[in-house]
């Protein structure tokens, strides 16, 4: 399971890569592995405000339906438009091409509510 070490996760299984006041969210290797393959990814608008730990969208797969939740609070600056037509590259690089939103932060002190790398793998290696 690849869990890159320079970004925070959450329990929900979505991970935020903080640059300054910006995070680009998007779900862990884990999550779309157990998703299976995505069909449909719902994202929030440019300009919509987030809330920590609360729903901005819905990842779609074959087999199940998940809320993608926000790591961070803050507000919607982009938006990952290419999920629109081919959102099974969430499948493919979850990590990379498949990131969903970016917000700008509203609450920089809310990333210590986060796990880093070591403390996902660990919550991943006990099964919650």
């Amino acid at each position: 399971m690849n869990i890159p070490k320079d970004l925070k996760y959450a329990a929900s299984h979505e991970w935020a890569r903080i640059e300054g006041d910006t995070a680009t969210i998007g779900i862990t290797d884990f999550a779309q592995g157990e998703l299976g393959d995505i069909v449909f990814v719902e994202l929030p608008a440019v300009g919509a405000k987030v809330t920590q730990n609360k729903p901005l969208g819905t990842v779609e797969a074959v087999k199940a339906v998940s809320d993608l939740n926000a790591p961070m609070s803050g507000e919607v600056t982009e938006v990952n438009g290419a999920l629109e037509g081919t959102p099974d590259v969430v499948n493919k690089d979850a990590y990379g091409a498949g990131w969903m939103v970016k917000i700008r932060i509203s609450n920089a002190a809310e990333a210590a509510n986060l796990m880093d790398a070591a403390g996902y793998d660990k919550m991943e290696k006990h099964g919650h």
